[in-house]
């Protein structure tokens, strides 16, 4: 799987921890930034992130800042772009089968590596699958379509 990743100067670390752990599990990884621990707007990585899934570059993405909410706020701004907070296991796993989110956030200054990697983990072994989830998913697609027109 072919994975975006990026942060804010909060998430660098675990940023940096995180893509780690995604190689080693055979993922190939695309960083887009940031690459110091200087700051930077978060909202500006969160853009370049949905833009590598929405032009198909990637398949999912991965975006740590402080708390994750700025990063899913961003992202759920990008056209077709699906994304929430990683808080809890169950969650996870309806972001994907309920949701199919293509994007995870998490706050660095919230939870630990090792959490998130178990988060990952569960992120990772999860595809959405048509059913009884697919006509919300369509119609959250269908209202995103009607005020992209709304603003013409």
């Amino acid at each position: 799987m072919k994975i975006a990743i990026g942060s804010d100067e909060a998430g660098f670390e675990l940023k940096n921890q995180v893509k780690g752990y995604l190689e080693g599990k055979g993922c190939k990884v695309v960083d887009v930034g940031c690459h110091s621990n200087d700051p930077v707007l978060y909202p500006d990585v969160a853009e370049s992130l949905c833009k590598k899934i929405i032009d198909g570059t990637c398949e999912r993405g991965v975006l740590v800042c402080g708390t994750g909410i700025g990063m899913a706020m961003t992202a759920n701004k990008m056209p077709g772009i699906r994304a929430a907070v990683g808080h809890d296991a169950y969650s996870v796993e309806r972001m994907v089968l309920s949701n199919n989110a293509q994007v995870i956030t998490f706050g660095a200054r919230v939870v630990s590596y090792v959490y998130v990697t178990r988060m990952l983990d569960i992120w990772l072994s999860l595809e959405f699958k048509d059913g009884s989830s697919t006509p919300k998913v369509d119609e959250m697609c269908a209202i995103e379509r009607r005020h992209a027109q709304d603003e013409r």
